[in-house]
């Protein structure tokens, strides 16, 4: 996903990126060809490509092993890094995270990019703007199948952090901080296959300001749907994110009790446009705050939701325990 987003992004802002091709490193295989991109046999050998202390990193790996590619990273010179969500599964990998990000300096910026998705952009202006009133909730649904890639990569152990990290530092960033109120998830189950956790991921969240999400991801669905629902006190404001990388147009209804409801059909090719902040932002000295805390946040809120549904899970049936189950009949 990163590669042809950045090369979009090199042709709208030349001025941010040197003219050479990208290097690439592969961690779990052997080089293969990569379009737009120069692949190389190690870290070690990117860094003598090119200066570290200006290079951008973006590091696509799971996050299970981030804080050690991060602390590698740091000890060849390497400070600006853009690392694909989650920041951390939990609040032990948050903490390694943290020691690293402390032990070399490095400045992260997590991959959400619907932070920088002009829907996204909308809505906040529709909530800054109090046009509408006051925000009362918001509910945001992330339906898409993954049964074939959530079998083949082992990455992300439960729903909650394939789709939901996206909607979480969107909602945080349009209502502000919250606390956990109630969480769920599913197995995903096919005639043969079973993986647990791994179906769908419900929570839902009280803000500090009143508002009240609710976040709904079916990894199980059969349809692709990315569609995010905002309560004001006069009106309700319907948005629909790209779901793919086909086309990267959304869509945003606006009903205003009485008056007609209006419909927008626009561009939204939301990494490539953060990608560009990004740099943009590693141009600027001193450097702007950056998103990181809305990031740590989310985390927290995911690792309380899995821990929540962890206690709730009944223990597993042993076989024994099946068999001396008396008989009905």
């Amino acid at each position: 996903m990163h590669l042809p987003s950045l090369s979009k992004a090199r042709v709208a802002a030349p001025d941010l990126f040197a003219p050479e091709p990208p290097i690439a490193f592969d961690p779990f295989r052997a080089p293969v060809p990569a379009p737009d991109a120069v692949m190389v046999d190690s870290l070690e050998q990117a860094a003598r490509r090119v200066p570290p202390h200006r290079t951008v990193v973006h590091l696509c790996t799971p996050p299970h092993i981030r804080s050690g590619m991060l602390d590698r990273l740091g000890e060849l010179g390497y400070r600006m890094v853009i690392v694909e969500k989650p920041l951390a599964l939990d609040l032990a990998g948050l903490a390694a995270v943290a020691r690293v990000r402390r032990r070399w300096g490095l400045d992260l910026t997590v991959t959400t990019q619907w932070l920088d998705s002009a829907l996204t952009r909308r809505l906040r202006t529709a909530v800054e703007g109090h046009e509408f009133g006051g925000l009362r909730g918001i509910r945001v649904v992330q339906n898409k199948p993954r049964f074939t890639r959530s079998a083949r990569s082992p990455g992300h152990p439960t729903a909650f952090d394939v789709e939901v990290p996206h909607a979480l530092a969107v909602v945080l960033t349009l209502a502000g901080g919250a606390s956990l109120a109630t969480a769920s998830w599913e197995d995903m189950v096919t005639d043969d296959r079973h993986l647990p956790r791994l179906g769908r991921a419900r929570l839902r969240l009280d803000h500090h300001s009143g508002v009240r999400t609710e976040i709904d991801s079916d990894l199980t669905s059969p349809v692709r749907e990315r569609r995010i629902t905002l309560e004001f006190d006069r009106a309700t404001l319907v948005g629909h994110y790209p779901c793919g990388d086909t086309d990267h147009t959304a869509q945003l209804r606006v009903a205003v009790a009485g008056r007609e409801a209006t419909r927008s059909v626009f561009t939204d090719d939301a990494l490539p446009s953060f990608i560009l902040r990004a740099y943009a932002r590693h141009q600027r000295l001193p450097l702007e705050p950056g998103t990181l805390p809305v990031h740590v946040d989310a985390v927290r809120l995911l690792t309380e939701a899995k821990d929540l549904c962890a206690v709730r899970e009944p223990d597993p049936v042993l076989p024994e325990e099946v068999h001396s189950v008396p008989s009905a009949l």
